[in-house]
């Protein structure tokens, strides 16, 4: 009975082993390609993170545009502080367009 019952296990634990054995086994080669997939930049990924930039930029550029056209509006009605600001902003806005160059 001790026997079959050796037999038995020896069978069944032969695949248990082997799977152990080839997770040892390839343990260092996914350490080692999960570490130069993090450390690296795929093409598509710094596509992404360049159209984000663009967004935002064109975003902060319309903000500032806006502003710009409230404070020229309040300007044409006689405030003299809003014609600071306008000046302001426009020079703002053209820093920013010569930086996305």
């Amino acid at each position: 009975m001790r026997l079959i019952i050796s037999a038995l296990l020896f069978v069944l634990l032969q695949g248990c082993v082997a799977s152990i054995v080839s997770d040892v086994a390839n343990a260092p080669m996914k350490v080692v390609s999960k570490t130069v997939d993090v450390l690296t930049t795929s093409q598509s990924e710094s596509d992404e993170k360049r159209g984000r930039e663009l967004r935002k930029r064109e975003e902060a550029l319309g903000k500032l545009g806006r502003q710009r056209a409230k404070t020229r509006k309040r300007c044409a009605d006689g405030d003299k502080d809003a014609c600071k600001k306008a000046a302001d902003l426009s020079d703002q806005i053209e820093r920013e367009q010569d930086r996305a160059r």
